[in-house]
């Protein structure tokens, strides 16, 4: 059996999907769901839900009880008291499942930078969770993103009204993105394969190489309309998080992942591309899914 988290999310969703799409080889499909009335009517009639957080100890050991594969992908959150703490209250269920439920093996959703990144926020912390998971000795597979290119949908407004899109990000240097699509594919595809053992990483940086000056310049000829990059600072970025109703907690964890990847470059150019894993370029992206998403 297969045990899905995040099944309403953008990249769970996916994996669900292509689970089920696939019957025969996925076999039995649980998933661990806040409120299961947000899955679809065909969804709920395949699916096994267990209501509840994947913070809960009980409802993880509950949803592990008859599964060998888990997908694991620790939710954002912009009001946590503790980035540590947050990481720490989902992922010490999971250790606890494997180390009692007969859980064999772990797909979840890291971040590129293990043995580079330090001091940086949410990234030091994803990846803090999966040296927790890999000392239970479960086979493991760490998918490692870069920038995800749907952060951008948040800026449709601006981007439609303005002509700007901003990063905190320097707009002369290559930033490797990735699309939640992608991702959601590779995680099924290696659920539905039951060989693989070990743990290891699964590096997802896109074909492209392009700077957020150039990801402008694709925007604009998709949009047909001018766009132009604006460089925000990390400190700016904070302010606006804090504006908006972020915690302190989680604006200060990503000012100090900007901070790192600006000094560290853990998502540049020297990160090789995996277009084998994350075969979704920039300009199909934004004609596919910011195109549709700005001009409504």
């Amino acid at each position: 059996m297969i045990l899905v988290t995040t099944p309403t999310g953008q990249i769970g969703g996916r994996v669900l999907d292509r689970l089920l799409d696939a019957p025969d080889a996925a076999g039995p499909v649980r998933v661990i769901v806040r409120d299961p009335g947000r899955l679809s009517p065909a969804v709920r009639a395949r699916v096994e839900a267990v209501p509840g957080s994947h913070a809960d100890p009980d409802v993880v050991a509950k949803a592990c009880a008859g599964v060998d594969r888990v997908f694991w992908l620790v939710p954002p959150s912009l009001t946590l008291g503790s980035l540590e703490g947050h990481f720490e209250d989902f992922t010490r269920p999971l250790v606890d499942a494997v180390a009692t439920q007969g859980v064999e093996r772990v797909v979840g959703v890291s971040t590129l930078g293990r043995g580079i990144a330090e001091n940086a926020g949410q990234i030091s912390a994803t990846l803090a969770m999966d040296e927790a998971i890999r000392a239970t000795g479960v086979h493991h597979r760490a998918l490692c993103p870069p920038y995800l290119m749907e952060n951008l949908l948040r800026q449709v407004a601006a981007i439609r009204d303005s002509g700007t899109l901003a990063m905190a990000a320097r707009g002369d240097r290559v930033l490797r993105t990735c699309t939640t699509r992608d991702i959601g594919d590779e995680a099924a595809r290696l659920l539905l394969d039951g060989s693989w053992t070990g743990q290891a990483d699964v590096p997802m940086a896109g074909p492209d190489d392009l700077t957020p000056e150039a990801m402008a310049q694709v925007v604009s000829e998709v949009l047909d309309r001018p766009v132009r990059f604006q460089e925000v600072t990390a400190e700016e970025q904070k302010a606006a998080l804090l504006a908006h109703g972020a915690g302190e907690a989680a604006a200060q964890g990503l000012t100090d992942m900007v901070r790192a990847l600006a000094a560290q470059g853990f998502y540049g150019a020297s990160a090789p591309r995996t277009p084998n894993t994350a075969p979704t370029g920039f300009r199909q992206w934004c004609e596919e899914v910011l195109r549709p998403a700005v001009l409504g």
